[in-house]
């Protein structure tokens, strides 16, 4: 099977990496730097440099691949997967873009197109534990918690980004959508900010962010729904700053009779702040709570990950945790465990228990180990 994995920044090289044990992988980015970066520690993957943001040429690119992997920055995910679909390849994709993807539906199924979405560690890993534990319970209540963090605390921010600083700014800006007994709520993200402990990590602090996604919809039956962040107590105070100071804004201001758009600068320089330097150690930590009734008694299912850089491959334990959740969904696709046609959140892939079983195993295989709590 031949493989094009879209985008090569750290998460894609670590899908591309892992995929080409197996397969034929081609990896496509307009940065050649990112490209030899990936081409250096493996030369079994090829390369491709191509503006990503050029939908025109997709059916080309693409013609010769029989799966696609998308891993760009969210604010071009929505266009890129649509291009892929169009293109009628099936397709995973961990771009979590802000548009709601599962208007690309109809198209995937007209294109006979298996898309499976949002599959990376939260949303992703998420989904797919809800989509199981709904399949054996009355679910009324879901919490996750999950936070990418470096090991070594330096201020101000105590903070680095596994990805694009444009990525985590929209987290911070886009409302969150919780669900409340029964309904929908939006509250600005950032808020409602609780402290909680994590054995061998300490004391975190949480907070609202937009991070349900599909599952308001195809799990709106549950009554109450929430996802919030994890970062070292602080954060968050310096965070609200910057964006009520007007930090965050796409709306440009004069600098010497300059037109500056506030985002882009605070962009640029938050990507100094935050970025992960090769080597650099860093941990994923996240908490999944799946609570309601089987068989008239009360249960609660709960998932723990304490994932920590892997310093032998040198790979982060973002890439690792998001990047090989991935990689499992490509090999249900390859392995003709799941070939229904259309848009799949991970939630309707968890309600199979041999798929969610085999994405499990597929992780732990990696050493990404999810640790199962039943009370």
């Amino acid at each position: 099977m031949k493989i094009a994995v879209l985008g090569a920044g750290m998460i894609g090289r670590t899908i591309a990496a892992d995929l080409a044990a197996s397969f034929e992988v081609t990896s496509i980015d307009k940065s050649q730097q990112s490209l030899e970066i990936l081409s250096s520690g493996n030369n079994k993957i090829a390369t491709k440099v191509y503006d990503l943001a050029n939908a025109d040429g997709y059916k080309g690119l693409l013609s010769g691949f029989d799966l696609v992997v998308t891993a760009v920055p969210g604010f071009m995910g929505y266009e890129t997967l649509k291009q892929v679909i169009a293109a009628g390849k099936n397709v995973v994709d961990i771009s979590f873009s802000p548009e709601d993807v599962l208007q690309l539906d109809g198209l995937a199924k007209e294109k006979n197109v298996t898309a499976i979405v949002d599959c990376g560690v939260a949303p992703g890993m998420s989904n797919l534990v809800l989509g199981r534990y709904n399949e054996e319970m009355e679910v009324s209540n879901f919490e996750c918690y999950v936070g990418g963090l470096p090991k070594e605390r330096i201020k101000p921010f105590e903070y680095k980004a596994p990805f694009s600083p444009i990525d985590v700014i929209e987290e911070y800006t886009r409302p969150a959508r919780l669900k409340e007994n029964g309904r929908i709520v939006t509250k600005p993200a950032l808020t409602e900010i609780e402290l909680m402990d994590f054995d061998e990590i300490g004391t975190l602090e949480s907070f609202n962010t937009d991070g349900l996604r599909s599952i308001l919809h195809t799990m709106s039956h549950i009554p109450n729904m929430k996802e919030k962040t994890l970062r070292y107590p602080g954060h968050c105070e310096l965070i609200i700053a910057l964006r009520r100071s007007g930090f965050f804004s796409s709306e440009p201001v004069t600098v010497n009779n300059i037109p500056v758009s506030p985002l882009a600068f605070s962009s640029a320089v938050l990507f100094r702040e935050w970025q992960l330097h090769p080597g650099e150690e860093e941990f994923t930590v996240m908490k999944i709570t799946v609570q309601g009734e089987k068989n008239g008694i009360s249960k609660t299912v709960e998932y723990n990950l304490l994932d920590r850089y892997d310093v032998l491959t040198q790979t982060s334990s973002m890439a690792r945790s998001t990047g090989y959740t991935c990689t499992a969904a490509v090999q249900l696709i390859a392995e003709n465990l799941f070939s229904q046609k259309g848009i799949f959140p991970p939630e309707r892939i968890g309600n199979d228990k041999v798929c969610f079983d085999h994405m499990l195993a597929y992780l732990a295989a990696r050493n990404v180990n999810w640790k199962k709590k039943v009370y």
